[in-house]
């Protein structure tokens, strides 16, 4: 079980203050005057992303891309240079370079041309693509998706002070897109200060619905279905339809209207296994969260390597996790396989029921999601909602 805090105020931010680099009023036109005249870096889409959570505070302590000292650092120990635990790269990655100066400010721009942010540029450094993969993701294997990404980034790595001028525009589910200030506002007027955070990457079964119910009941705290939005790997639901099954269960009432909330990460994913495990719980802690749900997951590629195998083992994710819980200050929870009992119409522990004499069916043994696909058999109340 949980340890749990009775306490009704939050968990403070990752290093203590929720960063924010957005310029507003006066500043903000100001600034906008005045990049129209300054020169130009257009940010990839991911780099875009990671702009936009850097501004709203979601990767606090970082506010801004890395430099050179804290990238070198993150690589070789997952640790900031002042030494705040940290285990993936943010950084910024440019083809060219030689048109760029120390001390000058430039524009960055979306990749549709809009602007984004002005950056003051402090440092300029080269990256080698071995030892950034090999650190991050473990493999310099190309059938990674992101290791295969990285070959097209740019030479150059680019760090300095920013001022956000504008955040993307997401004109799909707008009311579910809310920053880490504004989620933690809601949770504070809850009155609650225990929070599990659980990052869903499919629609949610019985199984996650009951099991995320008794978590919240376990700890006296309320939920935050904070799943991840920019994309699916191959075989996975497309993202429409896993949003608009999570808004079904909070719009038909299956969870208690005053102890859930639902937001969307528009988080540039790693796929980098264990880091990546962890880098999430360090997110989560930003948006309120001081208790995070971690399933066997390798939170990585779903596919294998150029030899067959996985790039992650199924427990990696929630060993490192455990490993460094009390210092990111989130406790994890792992998820508990749960099997469906079906004279009594209840979801168990199948370590509660082994050793009775109770029929039980084992969920995700049952074939049921692909006779569903292959033959177009309903799937059954018991299983989903």
């Amino acid at each position: 079980m949980p340890e749990k805090r009775n306490t009704t105020t939050l968990i403070p931010p990752y290093g203590g203050k929720l960063v924010n680099l957005l310029a507003e009023g006066d500043e903000r036109n100001e600034l906008i005057r005045k990049a129209k005249f300054l020169p130009s870096v257009q940010l990839s889409l991911r780099s875009l992303r990671d702009l936009e959570l850097l501004a709203v505070g979601a990767f606090s302590p970082l506010d801004r891309f890395m430099g050179e000292k804290d990238y070198r650092s993150v690589l070789k120990d997952m640790r900031l240079a002042d030494g705040a635990l940290f285990p993936i790269p943010i950084t910024l990655p440019v083809e060219d370079a030689k048109n760029l100066k120390l001390g000058q400010e430039i524009v960055l721009r979306s990749p549709t041309n809009e602007m984004a942010a002005v950056m003051r540029l402090e440092e300029i450094y080269e990256w080698d693509f071995e030892k950034e993969a090999a650190a991050t993701l473990g493999t310099i294997d190309t059938r990674h998706p992101l290791a295969a990404e990285m070959h097209t980034w740019g030479r150059f790595y680019l760090s300095g002070p920013l001022t956000a001028l504008n955040m993307p525009r997401h004109y799909d589910f707008p009311d579910l897109r809310k920053t880490p200030a504004v989620i933690r506002s809601l949770l504070e007027k809850m009155g609650c200060g225990n929070v599990v955070a659980f990052q869903p990457r499919h629609p949610m079964h019985r199984v996650h619905e009951e099991f995320t119910k008794r978590i919240i009941e376990e700890v006296n705290g309320t939920l935050l279905i904070n799943p991840v939005v920019t994309g699916a790997q191959p075989g996975e639901t497309d993202y429409y339809t896993r949003i608009r099954c999570y808004k079904a269960l909070l719009e038909k009432h299956y969870y208690p209207q005053d102890r859930v909330i639902l937001n969307l990460l528009p988080l540039a994913p790693r796929m980098a296994g264990p880091r990546a495990g962890l880098w999430h719980g360090i997110i989560n802690r930003n948006y309120g969260a001081n208790y995070f749900i971690v399933g066997r997951d390798r939170a990585g590629y779903n596919g294998k390597s150029s030899n067959g195998e996985h790039s992650y083992e199924s427990h990696d994710v929630q060993n490192l996790f455990k490993e460094h819980e009390q210092e990111i200050g989130v406790q994890m929870i792992p998820f508990k396989e749960m099997v469906y009992i079906p004279e009594e119409q209840i979801y168990e522990e199948p370590s509660k029921v082994i050793n009775r004499n109770r029929q039980f069916i084992k969920i995700w043994e049952s074939g049921l999601i692909e006779e569903s696909f292959t033959n177009g058999k309903r799937l059954p109340e018991w299983f989903t909602r």
